[in-house]
């Protein structure tokens, strides 16, 4: 009886053990000739822009940090400039003498001086007819031949010299009423027109050594830091704008069959663990020759790649540049 109840547990043993062995040929079977799904992997990339000033100078102060939210034309940095302080300076005093020199053309001279001018013309148009009537008596006493003619000559020399003078003070009278000439105004205004194109051109120096961000988005990486010098041009911080986002892929030429402008797709990430709608926006017009597989062995071709970009139809949250994207060869064969 013992021996009776031990083989037939050596016999359930036995049996268990072929099944599990039959079961497992089964599944590895299944395994080895089913066909497994394959992916394409990509990459998410958003725009960035290197935010950076015309003007070379020293940070003065930095107003954000990697990580900050920034929105579009908000202050990141102030560059320090004490050159440009010092051609304001130039500037205004500059345009203050032409303005001054423009004022003058345009009032001409002064109250005190027109007046001087006048009284003086007035003095030698008072000698000019003093020297018309003296010169009628001469004349009428050398008509009745009491005076004799070189009389007659000096008082007509004198009335002729003493009406220039009159005439030469009652034009510089006229002159300084008049003011200076056109010429001279429109010279003096270009000046203060020049004078002014100076201060703003130094005036915008001065704003863009507060440099601003051109888009809103998130301070991805910081170039500099405060008290550093920096050139023009140089970059201080790079702005991600993590709403303009893009997944890229490198695909083959015969995966391009059924991949269009315009065409969706679903896409898994699995930094998110979710699958997302994207639309594809962008297929490189050129092949990249450096990415290419050959295929001459078996008797085909060489086969190119292009850069074929995708777009969330809609807004994902957390969504990063540099996660990757899987998409189904499936879904594009």
């Amino acid at each position: 009886m013992i021996n009776a109840l031990k083989f037939f547990g050596k016999m359930v043993i036995v049996l268990a053990l072929g099944a599990l062995v039959v079961l497992g040929v089964v599944q590895l079977k299944k395994f080895a000739t089913e066909p497994r799904e394959q992916f394409l992997q990509g990459q998410m990339e958003a725009r960035r822009v290197l935010v950076s000033g015309k003007i070379p100078g020293r940070v003065e102060t930095l107003f954000v940090r990697e990580g900050d939210y920034v929105v579009k034309d908000s202050l990141v940095a102030i560059i320090s400039s004490p050159e440009i302080e010092a051609k304001k300076i130039q500037a205004e005093g500059a345009l203050g003498a032409a303005k001054a020199q423009a004022n003058k053309a345009r009032n001409g001279a002064r109250s005190e001086d027109i007046a001087a001018l006048k009284a003086m013309a007035d003095r030698a148009q008072d000698a000019a007819t003093l020297a018309k009537n003296t010169y009628d008596r001469v004349q009428k006493l050398f008509d009745e031949g009491v005076l004799p003619l070189q009389k007659r000559d000096e008082a007509e020399t004198q009335m002729k010299a003493s009406q220039s003078a009159a005439d030469a003070a009652k034009a510089q009278y006229d002159q300084a009423v008049a003011g200076a000439r056109s010429e001279d105004k429109a010279a003096a205004n270009a000046l203060v027109m020049q004078a002014r194109g100076a201060t703003a051109e130094v005036d915008a120096y001065l704003e863009e050594t507060k440099i601003r961000s051109p888009i809103s988005g998130e301070v991805s990486l910081k170039l500099a830091e405060e008290g550093e010098v920096v050139g023009s041009g140089m970059p201080v911080v790079a702005v991600t704008d993590l709403d303009d986002a893009w997944a890229v892929f490198h695909l083959r030429e015969d995966f391009l069959k059924n991949v269009s402008k315009g065409k969706r797709f679903t896409l898994f990430v699995p930094a998110l663990d979710n699958n997302i709608e994207m639309e594809v926006s962008y297929i490189a017009s050129v092949g990249d020759y450096a990415t290419w597989r050959s295929s001459k062995e078996s008797g085909g071709f060489d086969l190119k790649t292009f850069e074929v970009r995708l777009r969330p139809t809609q807004k994902v949250e957390n969504l990063r540049p540099g996660m990757s994207v899987l998409l189904s060869v499936d879904a594009i064969k």
